[in-house]
């Protein structure tokens, strides 16, 4: 029997058709994967199995073969056995492990007062039990991103969760974090607990998943044993196109011209960082893509933000072979460079304001008349470039918040390359997004190169990274540890020099 089974879900938003009679299944000790391209109505299934969203009529929910029809509520979810983990983990910083675990449910004595000891003593034994290695006690500000995650399945497993859903489970996390969630996700398949596994990188629908649910455009193509599928009839499901046809060929259109070099750029000491980035130098070529691995922490992003003058450093950068002073972002910004961010939703776009205000926000002065701001042509220049990147909106004045990740992304790039700079850097390019999207953002990134740009994209997806970069950098404890060629550039070799 299926604990948690639903029939004919749909759901409906102001006359678009979110979800079409959706059908899923989930066993104890399964892990079924949810795969789609954003938009495809897993965020809105999600919502309906943890009772943000109340499904239309006509839909069932059943669990442990009976029928509760609906969850009235997060709460009412829960006391089904049904959990969220969410991408943007919901740990309480300036708790410790302890009362994150207990947030909202407490343990007293007859008096009223809190028993703190049984809690600490609970949590102990729930990290234990997961092979947490972690001291209940400790303020969770001082974890890292993957041991917050394993603090979220904790608090899932004390409220004695029967299926845990797992949103973009290892979007933030290091390789090693990464591998230690699998084998986590691992010993709760082994103690019964249902796994619903929803990510956009579909090696690891192969690593954990036993079946796996194709979303698309609110519809459930099938459901099939992993077993029976390999990456290219899976992609063909999702986006209704061969695997072959989502990315161009790879053509290089680097040049022998030196537009940007670093020469022994070191972090300040005096800057708070994970790491000590040290006396790192670099050249970029006029429309040379080159891509930055590193396992996360290395210090790609601090380097990056040295060179954009977001962090002080030492050593020397030389654009067309002139030294230039680069203090602060809008000194980076004037010498030709652009940067998009690697937090798009907090640091790449403002998500209360409009396409349109987003867009013009790194350029406004361009459709300025003295000191006031022309609405028609920004927004004939919104629209032109929500052509050529195939931005998906209704128009520009759309809120960003609306709009897919995959479209969000867009905006951010398209915010930059309307400056047209010399060098643009790109930081995880297609985090969170869906495979078509990424296909896209590739596109575009090689259609900048063909125009001159000079490209930057930093990335801990290896895949993409070998797949769009002319040469490849890798950054290992803060400093270059290995500048490979395309040629010479391979998963081993990759590895090998950011592990070593």
């Amino acid at each position: 029997m299926h604990y948690l089974e639903v029939k004919n879900i749909s759901k409906t938003f102001v006359g678009v058709k979110a979800l079409n009679k959706v059908s899923l299944s989930v066993d104890c000790g399964e892990v079924l994967a949810i795969a789609g391209e954003n938009g495809a109505g897993k965020s809105t299934l999600m919502k309906i199995l943890t009772g943000v969203y109340q499904p239309d009529a006509g839909g069932e929910i059943w669990i442990n073969g009976k029928l509760v029809q609906h969850m009235a509520g997060t709460a009412d979810a829960r006391s089904h056995g049904v959990c969220i983990i969410y991408q943007e983990l919901s740990v309480v910083d300036n708790l410790t492990i302890t009362e994150n675990i207990f947030l909202s449910r407490e343990l007293s004595n007859w008096m009223g007062v809190l028993n703190t000891r049984a809690m600490r003593a609970h949590a102990a034994e729930l990290l234990k039990q997961l092979d947490i290695d972690l001291d209940p006690s400790m303020r969770v500000s001082d974890l890292s991103i993957g041991q917050k995650q394993m603090v979220e399945i904790a608090k899932a497993i004390s409220n004695k969760s029967k299926v845990v859903i797992m949103d973009e489970p290892t979007a933030s996390l290091s390789h090693h974090e990464a591998t230690v969630l699998k084998r986590t996700i691992q010993k709760l398949r082994a103690d019964g607990i249902g796994i619903i596994y929803i990510t956009h990188r579909l090696e690891e629908i192969f690593e954990v998943a036993d079946r796996v649910t194709v979303l698309r455009d609110g519809n459930c193509i099938d459901t099939k044993p992993v077993g029976e599928l390999n990456r290219s009839q899976l992609v063909k499901m999702m986006v209704a196109r061969e695997s072959s046809e989502l990315y161009g060929q790879y053509q290089s259109y680097a040049t022998d011209k030196v537009v940007l070099e670093a020469k022994g750029l070191t972090l300040k000491s005096n800057t708070r960082s994970r790491a000590a980035v040290r006396d790192c130098s670099f050249k970029v070529h006029e429309g040379e893509i080159v891509g930055f691995f590193g396992l996360i922490g290395a210090g790609r992003t601090e380097l990056m933000e040295m060179l954009f003058g977001v962090r002080p450093c030492t050593g020397t950068i030389e654009m067309d072979g002139k030294v230039v002073t680069i203090r602060n972002p809008r000194e980076a910004i004037e010498k030709g460079l652009g940067f998009v961010t690697e937090d798009r939703k907090s640091e790449g776009l403002v998500v209360g304001m409009r396409v349109r205000e987003n867009f013009s926000l790194t350029h406004l002065t361009a459709y300025a008349k003295m000191t006031v701001v022309d609405r028609s042509l920004e927004t004939s220049a919104c629209n032109d470039f929500i052509r050529k990147l195939g931005i998906k909106t209704r128009s520009p004045e759309a809120i960003v918040n609306t709009l897919s990740g995959g479209n969000q992304q867009k905006i951010v790039i398209a915010k930059w390359v309307a400056r047209s700079p010399r060098v643009l850097i790109v930081d995880e390019p297609t985090r969170g997004i869906d495979i078509a999207a990424k296909a896209d953002v590739h596109r575009l990134l090689q259609e900048l190169a063909a125009k001159g740009i000079s490209i930057i994209v930093v990335s801990s997806d290896l895949p993409e990274v070998l797949a769009i970069s002319d040469r490849v950098v890798v950054v290992r404890e803060g400093i270059i540890a290995a500048e490979l060629s395309r040629e010479a550039a391979n998963q081993q070799s990759i590895m090998e020099a950011a592990s070593a």
